[in-house]
């Protein structure tokens, strides 16, 4: 296998299916112990992004190299390296669980002792069920036991909490931080948008098959928006309104008073500082600020295709 500091590394990269553009120009270098999470609704090209990164389809031009090889000639020594989970899971073997990891850990390679019983009892799936009888959310269960389970150094996850409840989410974002920790590179998608903030170190926000921005979960949120309440003691409306109204952050503003109260509701874009300040001259009875919402961020940045935290 070759040597490389990143273990993805794409370039260029462009999917086309007939006339249609899956994937147009993507560039990414995903580096070795990070969780890296592509954000998109359906039909972004968030699938075929992995496809192509496990071999399960070819691109149309540009280079994509996966722990320093390429998928199309690295064969099975590098399929072995990697953890893949599908979006789309179809399970409906007469064999059980159990039996069906087991043949999988003779393609992937050893798996150590008593792993694929820890996994499988940290999801609460039960292995000695045919697979065919087992619901959405127990298959979904089975195929993150069968990424995991020969602890690659590449985990590719698509959709990876579809049908999972909330409980087994949380342990999944476990196993994923635990992974991080342990030196893997986790590649995941989604549409959820928390699991993202949850889990990843960096993030790709795809649109149409293109890249719109790449950034931390951290350089997101001091993007997003924040929604503001607040009261106010000893003061008029006309004063607060005045105070704020210079405050270029500010995207809306409401304020109102009753019984010697001032209300104001505000919706705060980027950084909070500005308005801080500017309401500090006054005494604040109560005040509210809600954590930065990444949906509601990212939904904006889809509809203007721009954002200042492009690299």
């Amino acid at each position: 296998m070759a040597t490389t500091s990143n273990v993805i590394e794409a370039r260029s990269l462009t999917k086309r299916f007939g006339r249609h553009s899956a994937l147009e120009g993507i560039d990414l270098s995903i580096g070795a112990g990070s969780v890296f999470g592509l954000i998109g609704p359906n039909g972004a090209g968030k699938t075929t992004a992995m496809r192509l990164m496990v071999d399960v389809i070819r691109p149309t031009s540009g280079t994509l190299r996966i722990l320093g090889d390429d998928p199309r000639s690295a064969g099975p020594s590098l399929r072995a390296s990697i953890g893949y989970l599908p979006g789309e899971l179809r399970l409906e073997s007469r064999i059980t669980g159990r039996a069906m990891l087991n043949h999988f850990a003779e393609i992937s390679g050893p798996v150590a002792s008593g792993t694929i019983n820890d996994l499988a009892d940290r999801l609460h799936l039960e292995l000695d069920r045919p697979v065919r009888t087992l619901s959405k959310g127990n298959k979904q269960k089975l195929g993150l036991v069968q990424a995991f389970m020969h602890r690659p150094p590449l985990l590719i996850l698509d959709e990876p909490t579809s049908g999972l409840d909330p409980l087994v989410q949380q342990e999944f974002l476990a196993m994923v931080r635990e992974a991080r920790n342990g030196g893997q590179t986790v590649f995941l998608s989604s549409h959820v948008l928390s699991e993202i903030q949850q889990a990843a170190d960096e993030v790709a926000l795809l649109r149409a098959g293109r890249i719109i921005t790449v950034s931390t979960v951290d350089e997101l949120r001091a993007a997003a928006v924040r929604h503001v309440r607040a009261r106010f003691a000893s003061t008029t409306p006309d004063a607060v309104r005045s105070s704020v109204a210079g405050v270029a952050s500010l995207s809306s503003l409401e304020v109102a008073g009753a019984q010697d109260v001032t209300t104001l509701t505000a919706t705060v874009s980027g950084e909070i500082d500005a308005f801080v300040k500017a309401i500090a001259r006054f005494t604040v009875v109560d005040l509210v600020v809600e954590e930065p919402d990444l949906e509601e961020s990212v939904l904006t940045l889809y509809e203007t295709g721009e954002t200042d935290v492009q690299r």
